[in-house]
């Protein structure tokens, strides 16, 4: 570099005038309040414990072990967020339920491939930490993952000021599970006349809320306390009642969809691996819970826009073998769950009748 290069960084202008020594809580981030926070959700994460963990919460990196019982073990990760539902939530004051939302959303992806999903870490962003707010929060993802039976191993609370809105915050979460490599459950194994199993869910879970606050914002109306909690029920964690069931009857569950963003139309495929097969769902064989029929009138949406959009009262769904559906459909009650047939596995050319959708 030549001697009359430009100069990149300059020193202050000798004539200014410097009023205070800054420090990194004036540029807007409280170190102390994030101490605050770890300290607050200590006993919700260590509630969540399992006998594979080896390093405890604030480390720099969580460490654990394989689960014992798993002769060829696989990993399977999963991430995801909690996405639009999230400015609902704020801008009601309603932080308690998202965290178990993120967990459902990773989880229960990770659960279609058979895997226990044993470990979580979280991600909190916000432009201004409140530790009140991420307490709320954060124990709720405790919660979550012990309806999953999961670790909280760790996680990240960045504070972003000028890049998040004041008390805005945002949330990512990745779950890791565990399955025997030939307990994998990927969809080779779904044949013709597999019997569909629906799982019911607790309402729009944490999908197509951009459209829901449209719907709202056309009808220039607050959601009333009835409608918000209809909204905002934490999305539901299948994997106890699942596991329990492929524990039960082993080898009866061929293919399972976790009905998340995009709803039938764009889930039920990602499990077909022969393209000359799809899923016949008979949308008349269940009663869609009554949030679904508000956004459905209030936005004047069509039908197939919900089915795309939304899980319209079915979460999760099972293929099973027609010789053991019976046997499924009682381990699955007996797990806790209401499962529904709501349909069949058929011949990609099949033309559906009315009240059914052909899916492929």
């Amino acid at each position: 570099m030549s001697g009359n290069s430009a100069t990149i960084y300059s020193s202050p202008n000798r004539n200014s005038v410097i009023s205070q020594n800054l420090t990194y809580k004036d540029a807007g981030v409280d170190i102390d309040a994030g101490a605050a926070l770890v300290e607050r959700i200590g006993a919700a994460c260590k509630a969540t414990h399992r006998p594979e963990m080896l390093s405890n919460l604030g480390g720099f990196a969580a460490m654990t072990e394989i689960p014992a019982g798993y002769e060829q073990p696989v990993l399977v990760s999963g991430t995801d967020g909690v996405g639009t539902k999230l400015k609902l939530a704020i801008d009601h004051d309603r932080h308690d339920g998202v965290g178990q939302d993120l967990v459902a959303m990773c989880v229960n992806d990770v659960l279609v491939t058979g895997a226990e999903p044993f470990l979580f870490l979280d991600y909190y962003a916000t432009g201004r930490l409140d530790v009140d707010t991420a307490a709320r929060v954060i124990k709720g993802i405790a919660l979550g993952c012990e309806l999953a039976g999961c670790s909280l191993a760790g996680g990240e609370t960045a504070e972003m000021p000028g890049f998040y809105d004041g008390d805005e915050y945002d949330l990512a979460g990745f779950a890791v599970g565990v399955v025997n490599k030939p307990n994998i459950i990927d969809g080779s194994q779904i044949r013709k006349g597999d019997t569909i199993i629906g799982l019911p869910s607790s309402g729009p879970h944490s999908n197509g809320y951009s459209l829901v606050r449209k719907v709202l914002e056309n009808q220039a109306r607050q959601a009333d306390e009835g409608l918000l909690d209809a909204l905002l029920a934490p999305t539901r964690i299948y994997v106890r009642s699942v596991l329990q069931t492929l524990r039960d009857q082993p080898g009866a569950i061929h293919g399972m969809v976790h009905i998340t963003g995009g709803g039938f139309y764009e889930n039920i495929p990602r499990i077909f691996s022969d393209d000359s097969l799809a899923a016949l769902i008979d949308t008349d064989s269940w009663t869609w819970p009554g949030v679904f029929s508000f956004i459905q009138q209030a936005g004047n949406i069509e039908h197939r826009e919900m089915l795309t959009t939304f899980n319209c009262g079915v979460g999760f769904l099972m293929m099973a073998d027609p010789t053991h559906t019976e046997a499924v459909l009682e381990a699955l009650v007996h797990a806790g769950e209401k499962p529904m047939i709501i349909g069949q596995v058929v011949d990609a050319t099949t033309k559906p009748s009315a009240g059914q959708i052909l899916v492929s």
